[in-house]
């Protein structure tokens, strides 16, 4: 309860981060553990462990809790689901918040420097690390371990009478879910004269809902479907059963992500290991890590505005079956490194310095 976003409805990231600590003193008082690796994001027990539990430390980062990106979107005063209406209008509110985020970002960085080895899972986050910590030579990548040998050898069964875009994810407001909407919207008025084309088309939408907040944003974007009268296009389900889902894998020829600076992108590397033509955002983990666009070695599509999904889309469509196959096909070659033995590897080499004898 006490790392739970919802107790702390404002200075969020702090609320959280002091909680963690409590959290941590109870584990360690539970249980000493001689070595300590936090894989939850929660930096702030690292010093605990280190110096008050005299542990080997280390740290597995997914997303770092505060970013380089996500100060730039508060100074140019952009609206997000972290960055709310009331604080972009407000220039005193914007500066406060700007002050705050920069003494958090100090306070990160001195957690963070307490770890003895510290594993990052993409680029993106890498870069971040490196630049908000500043140990690079202590800092490896280590990319998640990601179910690609099982969902590779998956037989593709797409039917000629219809095109599913497949989208996978939590219906978490910075997965954002609406873009896909409105790229489908724009991809209608390209088809506008293509009405049999058009027909063929259908976006679903797999996610699941945590809680009562997941349940009203994916009322919301049913509404918004309906909005955008795309409700005989869309169709959205929620927590579906795993051999659902590999069924949907094998019927759907392109996959859509739209979250923007996704950290990594699991969801990403598997839609690609099943076979299906991915579009991902033009940034984080999809941009540096896993989707490659130039020519001769393309194994996905990058987009950012929703009339870009919908051109990729389109092409997608209009591509001949050997340039798709070649696509698929570099995709599939190219999960490999995300595979569940690379991980292991990886991993191993970045902890031994955990293991070592001082």
């Amino acid at each position: 309860m006490l790392v739970e976003a919802k107790l702390y409805p404002y200075f969020t990231l702090l609320g959280q981060s002091l909680g963690s600590i409590i959290l941590g003193l109870e584990a360690l008082c539970r249980f000493p553990p001689d070595i300590y690796i936090d894989t939850t994001g929660y930096a702030f027990t690292l010093p605990l462990f280190r110096y008050i539990g005299d542990c080997k430390v280390g740290c597995y980062v997914h997303y770092p809790t505060i970013s380089i990106d996500m100060l730039r979107r508060v100074q140019q005063r952009e609206y997000c689901h972290n960055n709310q209406t009331y604080v972009v209008r407000n220039p005193f509110v914007t500066w406060m918040k700007v002050v705050y985020y920069r003494i958090f970002a100090k306070i990160y960085s001195w957690v963070g420097q307490c770890s003895d080895t510290i594993m990052v899972n993409s680029t993106w986050t890498e870069n971040h690390i490196r630049d908000l910590w500043g140990v690079p030579f202590k800092t490896h990548r280590v990319y998640p371990p990601c179910e690609v040998k099982h969902l590779k050898e998956l037989k593709r069964n797409e039917n000629s009478d219809k095109i599913i875009i497949l989208s996978i994810g939590q219906f978490r407001p910075e997965k954002d879910h609406p873009l896909q909407l409105q790229a489908l919207y724009e991809l209608r008025t390209l088809l506008s004269r293509k009405e049999e084309l058009w027909d063929k088309v259908q976006l679903v939408i797999v996610g699941s809902c945590r809680n009562d907040s997941d349940y009203e944003r994916l009322k919301n974007m049913q509404d918004l479907s309906k909005h955008l009268s795309l409700e005989n296009s869309v169709e959205f389900k929620v927590n579906v059963h795993f051999q659902e889902l590999l069924q949907l894998y094998q019927k759907s020829s392109i996959g859509i992500h739209t979250m923007w600076n996704e950290h990594f992108g699991i969801g990403i590397v598997e839609c690609m290991a099943a076979g299906m033509i991915m579009i991902a955002h033009r940034s984080g983990g999809p941009l540096l890590d896993i989707i490659e666009t130039s020519e001769g070695s393309q194994n996905g599509y990058l987009a950012t505005s929703a009339l870009e999904y919908a051109n990729c889309i389109l092409s997608i469509i209009y591509n001949s079956k050997e340039l798709n196959d070649t696509i698929r096909n570099a995709a599939r070659s190219s999960v490999e490194r995300f595979s569940e033995e690379e991980f292991e590897v990886n991993f191993l080499r970045a902890v031994t310095p955990l293991f070592n004898e001082t």
